[in-house]
């Protein structure tokens, strides 16, 4: 007998997005998936947000908070979710056809996995149209990395290792990636592009360090937890190494 499909929480965080935000809502309707549920969650936005996401009122639910940044989005999403399911999508970015498809029929059929994972294919701005439309273009060979939107996770995983760190305002999801596995929290990668991860001019990360991302503060938490256990070896509780976790991106260094 086929298990029932699990109902899914999608959550858009968005802060001056009104350029991307219509395309970003109409990619996830067109997963064609249920049950689902659509969470816009705008960070404040001065811009036209507001209006893109009133033209979608009959099949999202849109909450406005004041600017908090990206992991206070999210995680004002996650508490609100009804779903068993939680999935992100960048409001720059979009998801494969049948993602959500491919990725929760996999939890179902699996109970003993946290999260579903796909292939991110990296995309460069390659130019804008005259009526603001942006083209993009693939950039290297489609890669495992942990760039949050290219899965999907069970509710139950956040009440297990807790929530984004608020306080980081880049790459809390490379510091929730690195508690996950501390905790042991089972992560499959299906060898398939789930993410379409658009990089341009505007995105938050552009033209930042290492250091400058939080990557070395990020790392200390990491060493304080092992300390804290009284284990300053690096240890999960799986079996996998936390290079081979977290995967490779073709533009940051393994953390080993």
């Amino acid at each position: 007998m086929d298990n029932q499909p699990l109902f899914v929480s999608v959550i858009i965080p968005v802060y001056n997005g009104e350029k991307y935000l219509a395309e970003a809502i109409q990619n996830v309707k067109n997963q064609d998936y249920q049950p689902l549920e659509i969470i816009v969650i705008d960070d404040g936005s001065t811009d036209k947000t507001a209006e893109i996401a009133a033209q979608f009122k009959d099949c999202i639910r849109y909450i406005y908070q004041q600017n908090t940044g990206p992991a206070a989005a999210r995680n004002h999403g996650i508490r609100i979710a009804n779903g068993d399911v939680i999935a992100f999508l960048d409001v720059d970015d979009l998801w494969s056809d049948n993602k959500l498809k491919l990725q929760a029929n996999y939890l179902a059929d699996h109970p003993s996995v946290g999260i579903v994972q796909g292939l991110i294919q990296q995309m460069k701005l390659l130019r804008q149209e005259e009526d603001d439309q942006a083209i993009f273009e693939p950039t290297y060979k489609p890669y495992s990395y942990i760039n949050i939107g290219s899965a999907i996770y069970r509710k139950t995983v956040f009440e297990k290792i807790g929530f984004f760190d608020e306080t980081l305002k880049y790459a809390e999801d490379v510091d929730w990636f690195i508690r996950a596995w501390e905790n042991g929290i089972s992560k499959i990668v299906l060898d398939r592009v789930s993410l379409f991860y658009r990089k341009h001019e505007d995105n938050m990360t552009g033209g930042k360090n290492l250091v400058e991302l939080g990557f070395v503060r990020i790392f200390k938490k990491h060493l304080d937890r092992c300390r804290k256990r009284g284990n300053l070896q690096i240890n999960s509780l799986l079996e996998v190494p936390i290079n081979e976790y977290l995967g490779t991106s073709p533009e940051i260094p393994k953390i080993v």
